[in-house]
């Protein structure tokens, strides 16, 4: 299932979407069941699963039902309907980089120190750093930012996956601004390059396993417009990846206690060309096959 959170005059609700573009407001049925991270706990504790949870909710019969589509329209435009939020508020996210081959090239091409990113690919123990706190994430049909002092600056489209009770509970798309110059520079400006306000977005939803399948096989696409026009379109697979989303988690949570509800996302397949830099206004979409699309548009911070 794909869990959605949003706002009915000023008030949090959690949404599940089961079939035919309906979204049914489990918050409507049950004033616990606010987020996901509410749903989650309970399902943990009774030893079930997260959709099975929700479909027990679901079953009274009694929960209001209203569309994506709506959603989506009512973020993009101004509307006192139902507004589309961050699906969850994950309270650490972390990266993982180099986890395509694509990735390698690209950073070898921009970098003065091209050997390190080779190494890493090849390597055991991953890339793994961290990108966001909560104050720094972007939701949904918001901002992201390119920094001022940066010179070339994409967004790489990532499959992000959630971790809860140690194990991944499911997936989202998420955004990881970035500063190719800076990076370039020097490999260690990569918190710098990585870490700054509105640097990373997730959306726009939650997706589990049920709907997700197999996570190492989906489509991704990066398209991006300016001024109404499309200026890049580019797609890769997840099944590039060198590694995959456990075998990332299990280096990661290596004597390294993560909280509930950290996200990682886990690299890109898809680099515009290195005569391309974002501009603000551009609108930047991450589609992700069996998840959805996730909208930002880019401004300077």
């Amino acid at each position: 299932m794909r869990y959605y959170q949003f706002s009915i005059r000023g008030e949090s609700h959690l949404g599940v979407e089961t079939s035919d573009d309906t979204l049914f407001d489990l918050t409507s049925a049950n004033p616990h069941a606010t987020d996901l991270f509410a749903l989650l706990r309970a399902a943990s504790l009774l030893g079930v699963s997260l959709d099975h949870v929700a479909r027990q909710i679901v079953d009274r019969g009694i929960a209001s039902t209203l569309s994506i589509e709506e959603l989506h329209e009512n973020a993009s435009e101004p509307s006192h309907g139902p507004r589309l939020e961050m699906p969850f508020r994950p309270p650490e996210v972390w990266a993982a980089g180099v986890t395509y081959q694509s990735s390698m090239f690209e950073r070898q091409a921009e970098s003065d120190t091209p050997d390190v990113y080779g190494k890493v690919y090849a390597a055991d123990r991953p890339e793994v750093f961290f990108k966001a706190t909560p104050s720094r994430l972007s939701s949904p049909y918001g901002e992201v930012g390119i920094r001022a002092d940066s010179t070339w600056d994409v967004p790489e489209p990532e499959l992000g996956f959630v971790l809860f009770d140690g194990k991944v509970a499911g997936y989202t798309c998420g955004n990881d601004m970035s500063s190719r110059s800076l990076e370039g520079e020097n490999p260690l400006y990569l918190p710098q390059a990585k870490v700054y306000d509105k640097s990373c977005s997730i959306g726009p939803c939650f997706a589990t396993l049920d709907v997700v399948g197999d996570p190492q096989n989906l489509g991704v696409r990066l398209r991006i417009e300016r001024d109404g026009n499309e200026a890049f379109n580019g797609t890769t697979s997840t099944k590039e990846m060198v590694r995959d989303c456990e075998y990332i988690a299990d280096w990661l949570q290596r004597h390294n206690s993560v909280p509930d509800g950290t996200t990682v996302v886990t690299g890109t397949g898809v680099i515009p060309p290195m005569d391309f830099t974002l501009a603000e206004g551009d609108v930047v979409h991450v589609e992700i096959e069996s998840i959805g699309t996730l909208t930002n548009t880019v401004t300077v911070v």
